[in-house]
């Protein structure tokens, strides 16, 4: 089994040294703070599925992409074409066309958090901020759920790739995201590269004598402590399992199908699941567009995320990783559907759209819908907490199961949420 640290962006080395040692604290009792108690063991050691959620941080404009409104003064200037499933989307959007037979377009997300910092938690947690609690995001609660049956994965459960996601609450930092840049390269820690074996296991060879020594004194447990944890980390570092972070190792006409940037990431993505990693978020900021949002999705979003995302659906495909590999679109919410005097649209989390598959989710489909000009829900709605209960389901993972905050406070999974029956056969 995986032997549970992460590293969180941004964080030093000292800082790197605690969070391992409350990974050890981890291994070391079943009981521990946030331990799921749900009673369906059995059934999760038989699950091998994963999630790749494809995080599009500062509010896509999801009329302009998965729910367009031609011919009214709010469509802007972009046409839908048809697809290989039912729903139309984004002229912009050629190659996604192509996958959308795999995908389904939830239509009528209705949120209620339209500030950037409370939207991102509320999407990647289910739970709108509280002062007096952390709640885990979707990356720590599925990477806890689905780590029982990764007996073999040495590399850590949740990847965070090219940005930073939000944290693991309550469930403590054995579950925080593993941070890394799009080409695979260890955020703020450097790359698992920059020693070379050798040199590597020399330094190794000449703390352990160090701390040999210090043990030998019987100065307590701190310095046997450390020793573990240090053990750990070099565990992780020699791991022929890093080999799937290499991203250069996939040949050139891949990686240029991909394309860089948030391709790279994409395509690091599809590595990690192929090596087991239950959760990995990928990162393409940028889409908070209060100004000329129509040049600049055209110009640089919307063919970027054309490439990367239909590159990552037709690699899952033809692997046949899709069938246990769910695929998450979304940001923290969508964006106003009146076009303002700048030629860009605000922040609106009434009435927009999430993208999912994978994972057994039905595809081709647009669920739910807007109003004629998209300013309303004209079906029923769905949260943050019924798209998290569905990815849960398409996982495999009860939606009975409890976490215990550190108050002893219960916490269901998914905030409770209902599950959207119509993307489900």
């Amino acid at each position: 089994m995986w032997n549970r640290f992460a590293t969180p962006t941004g964080m030093d080395r000292r800082h790197f040294m605690s969070h391992m040692a409350g990974a050890s604290a981890l291994m070391g009792s079943s009981l521990a703070m946030g331990h799921s108690l749900s009673l369906h063991a059995d059934e999760m050691k038989k699950n091998n599925k994963s999630a790749i959620l494809l995080w599009m941080g500062g509010g896509p404009a999801t009329i302009d992409l998965w729910d367009l409104k031609p011919g009214t003064t709010n469509g802007g200037p972009f046409k839908p074409i048809a697809t290989s499933g039912s729903a139309q989307i984004c002229e912009h959007l050629p190659l996604m066309a192509k996958q959308m037979h795999n995908m389904a377009i939830v239509r009528s997300m209705s949120t209620r958090e339209a500030d950037h910092n409370r939207g991102r938690y509320y999407m990647h947690t289910g739970f709108v901020p509280d002062p007096n609690i952390e709640h885990p995001s979707y990356g720590s609660v599925i990477a806890h759920e689905l780590m029982g049956q990764r007996e073999g994965l040495t590399i850590p459960p949740f990847v965070s790739v090219g940005g930073a996601s939000e944290g693991p609450g309550f469930l403590g930092m054995a579950w925080a995201p593993f941070s890394v840049s799009n080409n695979g390269r260890v955020r703020d820690l450097g790359s698992p590269d920059s020693l070379d074996q050798q040199r590597l296991m020399q330094r190794m060879a000449a703390l352990n004598m160090i701390e040999t020594g210090f043990n030998n004194q019987k100065r307590g447990s701190a310095g046997e402590d450390h020793r573990k944890i240090l053990g750990k980390t070099l565990d992780i570092m020699t791991s022929k399992q890093m080999e799937a972070f290499k991203v250069d190792k996939e040949p050139a006409e891949v990686r240029e199908r991909y394309g860089r940037g948030f391709g790279e990431g994409c395509l690091l993505a599809r590595r990690l699941v192929e090596a087991g990693v239950p959760f990995v978020e990928v990162d393409l900021g940028g889409w908070d567009m209060h100004q000329n949002i129509h040049t600049t999705l055209s110009t640089t979003k919307l063919p970027e995320l054309d490439k990367a995302m239909s590159a990552l659906m037709e690699d899952l495909t033809q692997r046949g990783l899709l069938e246990n590999t769910v695929v998450i679109w979304m940001g923290e919410f969508g964006r106003t559907p009146r076009i303002n005097g700048d030629a860009g649209r605000d922040h609106w989390a009434r009435a927009w759209s999430t993208v999912v598959g994978g994972g057994g989710i039905k595809g081709g489909i647009a669920v739910g819908a807007t109003n004629e000009d998209g300013t309303e829900i004209a079906s029923e709605p769905y949260s943050s907490e019924d798209l998290m209960a569905s990815v849960c389901k398409a996982l495999g993972i009860s939606l009975e199961t409890t976490f215990q905050s550190r108050s002893g406070r219960p916490m269901k999974i998914a905030n409770g949420g209902k599950i959207i029956t119509e993307l489900f056969a």
